[in-house]
């Protein structure tokens, strides 16, 4: 079957009005946790610092970097929302694919309408679009290429930008197909950057590679029209194992976006059983760190693959500890943004008990529980199983706690009042007649 000509017709010809309303409704959700997620990031030492590279290369600063006073081109200022609506680790994830799928998407499309009038309803379009297209190419080639080394968020992501960025050109089927092959050709990240503000780059990378792909395509610059499937295509290429039926099967049927999960916690979201598990004994124990003699943990054996970091000394590095995860839940009884500075890693109380944390891998442990036992200096313990992790997929946040992460983040970037604003529109983006109207409520003033 030709997948890449099958996508490319269903983004081309998908149409808002047939999507359902509970879906519409996971977009706006998806659309609130990223505007917070960027603007709470946006403050970051890597946003900085990849502005000061970067910028002088620019060209002509007609879009606008949400939570930022400078501006830079569309496909810079793409590459500036993606790393700052990731850099904290705090935006979402489809756990079938562990994709954070909104990051690549979002950060086109909203360099793109700060550049160019849209509307809140071919916004909202375009970015369930790119979302599908997205997250089912991503679960035609999990988990194989994500086992090897490949990190989904960049390596799908492009295709998502690429297909919103193209729809709202308008793209012609064959421009599509052209697009896709390009974005194919792109995908890239690797998991060896995680730790690091490397790992942040990758959606940014993947939001501006699939924007200059849709440019590129509307130009006439060709691509191989079997980007997906091909021989030497993205699937055979970049996964030993795939099944590409997944990209269209009941394609504008069945929408990933009902499988979206938001964090409560910035990190691996394999990490989020774990810490609810410790949050949970702090709160009813108040225990002193120098009471606790060791911590045991079951968890997953993904959370050993993906989270193991040991002897860690920056607070990039404690977002893929587990170790880090179960100390900061036990000594502080939350896991919020300040909890992954280097400071809090270096704290010699979340240190000393970080120390006393040992992990197994348990193949009984599914990816959103694990079994915590806490062993006190008098040789009493204390356990708790999480069987299913708060913000995963049978224990969503609310609309009203994605509302709060919004604030919590905002306020680093943006006074009360706006922060407020911004909320309200993001909430109704589909109704507004351009989206330049959010974008000015999420840019500091000044600009």
């Amino acid at each position: 079957m030709l997948e890449t000509q099958t996508l490319a017709s269903y983004v081309v010809t998908g149409r808002i009005e047939s999507v359902p309303e509970d879906v519409r409704h996971e977009a706006r959700r998806a659309i609130v946790n990223y505007v917070g997620c960027a603007l709470g990031g946006s403050v970051d030492t890597a946003v900085d610092r990849a502005i000061q590279a970067l910028g002088p290369y620019s060209g002509k600063p007609t879009a606008s970097i949400l939570g930022r006073t400078e501006r830079m081109d569309p496909l810079h200022a793409s590459l500036m929302n993606g790393i700052s609506s990731h850099v904290y680790d705090f935006d979402d994830t489809t756990p079938k694919n562990y994709i954070h799928p909104t990051s690549p998407v979002a950060s086109a499309l909203f360099a793109y309408a700060s550049a160019n009038p849209v509307s809140g309803r071919d916004f909202m379009e375009a970015f369930i679009l790119g979302f599908e297209a997205e997250s089912r190419i991503g679960n035609a080639v999990y988990p194989a290429h994500y086992d090897v080394g490949w990190h989904i968020t960049g390596t799908a992501g492009v295709f998502g930008a690429a297909a919103a960025i193209g729809k709202l050109l308008n793209l012609e089927s064959h421009e599509m197909i052209w697009a896709i092959g390009l974005a194919a050709t792109q995908a890239a990240g690797l998991r060896e950057m995680f730790g690091s503000m490397a790992k942040a780059f990758h959606p940014g990378r993947a939001a501006q590679n699939g924007y200059a792909a849709a440019l590129l395509a509307q130009a006439g610059f060709t691509a191989g029209e079997h980007g997906l499937e091909g021989p030497r295509g993205f699937a055979a290429v970049q996964a030993a194992k795939y099944d590409l039926l997944k990209i269209t099967t009941r394609l504008g049927e069945d929408f990933d976006l009902r499988a979206n999960t938001y964090k409560p916690f910035p990190c691996g979201i394999v990490n989020h059983p774990t810490i609810d598990g410790c949050i949970q004994i702090h709160d009813q124990h108040r225990l002193a760190p120098d009471q606790i003699a060791a911590v045991r943990l079951r968890v997953a054996p993904l959370v050993m693959d993906l989270c193991n970091q040991q002897g860690i000394t920056k607070g990039l590095q404690g977002k893929f500890s587990v170790y880090h995860g179960a100390a900061i839940g036990l000594v502080r009884g939350k896991a919020g943004i300040q909890e992954y500075t280097d400071e809090a890693v270096n704290d010699p109380q979340i240190k000393r008990v970080r120390e006393l944390v040992s992990a197994t891998g348990d193949p009984s442990i599914t990816e959103d529980q694990a079994r915590v036992e806490v062993e006190l200096t008098t040789g009493a313990k204390l356990t708790r199983f999480v069987e299913q992790s708060l913000g995963n997929i049978h224990r969503p946040m609310t609309d009203k706690q994605l509302e709060a992460k919004f604030r919590d983040q905002a306020v680093a970037a943006l006074p009360a009042e706006q922060v407020e604003k911004a909320i309200g529109l993001s909430w109704k983006i589909d109704e507004l007649d351009d989206v330049a109207e959010l974008i000015r409520a999420a840019v500091p003033a000044g600009k």
